[in-house]
């Protein structure tokens, strides 16, 4: 594990860098967000399981609050499973670098989503085969045709799923905020660099506090439609 002084005097010195060259600039909340929870699905979520994360209890109880205040205020949700057919064709050559990727079989129990999480019928479970919630699922055109200009990331893993699915969105034109206390990892030292390196270059990082507070200012009218 690494030493959290070095990765702090990392991190100064980092945001130093990054701010003489106009890096690290709040990219701000819009007006209509969704919410996406990235494979809190139980190969993830229970101990024991292939992919489990650290600190996934506090993920899980984080992510159940950011979920209530969506529901409130008719936010709409996504959540996302990697799952493949039987066989894993489908999962291409990343199956030869992550073998337990055979493990994410559709149906199974693995790709479950944990039932700590509340859902309701309008929730949306979107199904993919890379790291990106974006890469080959319908999420884009989804928030596109909601008009959402703002999503709220939440999910597992910081250091792949959570930073593709971020990159991603700002790519598509949408403001990424990635919910700090609400993402995991496997590595302590990848989910602290991650976490930075987004908040840098790619979108916000916020707490749940923060976020939480956004969601009550919203009008709960629904108007997504």
């Amino acid at each position: 594990m690494p030493d959290p002084a070095d990765l702090s005097r990392a991190f100064d010195e980092g945001a130093a860098r990054y701010a003489r060259i106009g890096y690290a600039r709040r990219i701000g909340y819009g007006l209509r967000p969704a919410l996406v929870v990235v494979d809190l699905a139980q190969a993830w979520t229970r101990p024991g399981g292939p992919f489990y994360c650290d600190g996934i209890e506090t993920i899980v109880d984080v992510t159940r609050r950011l979920l209530d205040a969506a529901h409130a205020r008719e936010v709409p949700v996504y959540f996302t499973v990697t799952a493949y057919e039987p066989g894993c064709r489908d999962a291409g050559v990343w199956l030869d670098k992550i073998p337990s990727l055979a493990l994410l079989t559709t149906g199974s129990e693995a790709c479950r989503l944990d039932a700590r999480l509340p859902r309701t019928e309008s929730d949306s479970v979107l199904i993919k085969k890379a790291a990106s919630a974006f890469h080959r699922t319908a999420l884009a055109e989804k928030l596109s045709t909601l008009q959402v200009d703002t999503l709220l990331i939440a999910g597992v893993s910081a250091s792949g799923c959570i930073r593709h699915t971020a990159e991603d969105c700002v790519a598509y034109g949408f403001r990424p905020i990635v919910v700090r206390d609400a993402v995991g990892d496997r590595v302590p030292g990848a989910l602290e660099w991650n976490l930075f390196d987004i908040d840098a270059k790619v979108g916000d990082v916020d707490t749940s506090e923060s976020v939480l507070r956004y969601l009550s200012t919203l009008d709960s009218s629904g108007d997504y439609r």
